[in-house]
């Protein structure tokens, strides 16, 4: 048993969004968890009531009761098992289902027995054995038949008159008959987000992949032409050295002219991967932050793609990164909008206690310095609850910025 703007990557620390997803996950199993331990505690107390007001021996109450508490504690085992399975683990676990399955087989046997009724002696060892982790498609054909057995069941006690007529005795079976289907429903929706989590993952590294395809062909069609040249460049040289000194000189300068244009080469190469337009950062750095789990408000210039990319741009990925592991987690402003002064991006996020007790970190300083170099000014502060960035740059020259921010 088993929005509408570019990608870029992860800001900061690229567990941060992968903790905030895990923390989603782990909240909805637990909302699973308790729907199905709920649905079980139930049905014990509805049985437990059945038994109190049939007329018989005494200790039937105490047997379904008590023993139901015990089946019910050994299917948050089965429930724990489930959580924590390995799809590719080879062998069946059997030390984590077989005592939950003898103790559902015992406590049906003895409540089967002091209740007269096949259906309660059978409906513990159902229902345990829909948790478990079947394979694909074998879930589904275990939880019709034994759903179809409790059912025939069900009239089998009926028509024994071990079942009180009406309503008042076939609300408890109808609740046993439908448990089965009514747990692995809840099973099946966290089995959908499990698989959505994990095509997200993939989808997030079969991104990766292909980035890391296109910027090698890149690499190796602009080195290759050149590394060519060169190679053919040298080896005329060399063929000329001992006939025509000058000839075989011209070509030498002529491979050293080559090497500068493939250093050229990548560095364009590398500054074209570097550089995004800032209505992407600012998008990207909301969509970011919207995904760990914040509220976000984004306001960005229509024309914030004119906004000096090389000095806001890692302003931008630093406050992101400031917000995620220092702030209190619950909203964030981001603004870019041009100003007289130039370019002015702000970001306000709400404060955790650990930025109300400490200092700046080293991270917003080194904004202050980056911002100061290409002749900007920045401020940092707490403002109400909330703890705000506000970065101004000129709007010079993109090149200038480059040499600033290089400095």
């Amino acid at each position: 048993m088993h929005s509408p703007s570019s990608v870029v990557e992860p800001l900061g620390d690229p567990s941060l969004g992968a903790r905030q997803l895990a923390r989603g996950i782990t909240a909805t199993w637990w909302y699973t968890f308790s729907a199905v331990v709920f649905l079980e505690l139930f049905l014990v107390l509805v049985w437990t009531l059945e038994a109190f007001a049939a007329p018989g021996d005494a200790i039937a109450p105490v047997v379904v009761g008590l023993g139901g508490i015990v089946w019910w504690l050994s299917t948050m085992m089965l429930l724990w098992a489930y959580r924590h399975r390995v799809d590719a683990e080879p062998g069946i676990p059997w030390a984590r289902i077989v005592p939950p399955l003898l103790i559902a087989t015992g406590y049906g046997a003895l409540a089967g027995i002091v209740a007269d009724s096949w259906l309660l002696a059978l409906m513990p060892i159902a229902q345990s054995v829909v948790l478990l982790n079947w394979p694909r498609g074998v879930r589904l054909r275990i939880v019709v038949l034994t759903t179809a057995l409790l059912f025939a069941l069900a009239f089998i006690d009926g028509a024994r008159g071990a079942m009180e007529p009406g309503a008042p005795g076939w609300l408890p079976a109808l609740y046993a008959i439908l448990i089965p289907a009514m747990s692995v429903s809840s099973l099946w929706w966290w089995d959908v987000l499990v698989t959505l989590d994990r095509a997200r993952a993939s989808e997030a590294r079969l991104a990766a992949t292909q980035e890391r395809l296109r910027v090698a062909t890149d690499v190796h069609d602009l080195q290759g032409h050149h590394l060519q040249v060169i190679a053919l460049q040298l080896e005329l040289a060399e063929r000329l050295m001992g006939r025509d000194a000058e000839a075989a000189l011209e070509q030498l300068q002529a491979a050293r002219v080559s090497v500068d244009e493939a250093r050229q080469g990548t560095r364009d190469l590398a500054t074209r991967f570097r550089s995004v337009p800032l209505g992407d950062e600012v998008a990207n750095a909301r969509d970011l932050l919207s995904a760990a789990g914040l509220e976000v408000e984004a306001e960005i210039a229509t024309d914030a793609d004119d906004a000096p990319a090389s000095a806001l741009g890692p302003v931008i990925r630093e406050t992101t990164t400031n917000v995620l592991r220092h702030g209190g987690g619950r909203h964030a402003r981001l603004t870019l909008t041009r100003v007289p002064e130039g370019w002015r991006y702000e970001v306000v996020n709400d404060m955790s206690v650990e930025v109300v007790a400490e200092s700046v970190g080293s991270g917003l300083d080194g904004v202050r310095r980056r911002i100061a170099e290409v002749g900007g000014t920045s401020d940092v502060h707490a403002e109400g609850g909330d703890f705000v960035v506000v970065v101004t740059v000129p709007p010079g020259d993109e090149a200038s910025f480059a040499r600033g921010g290089s400095r």
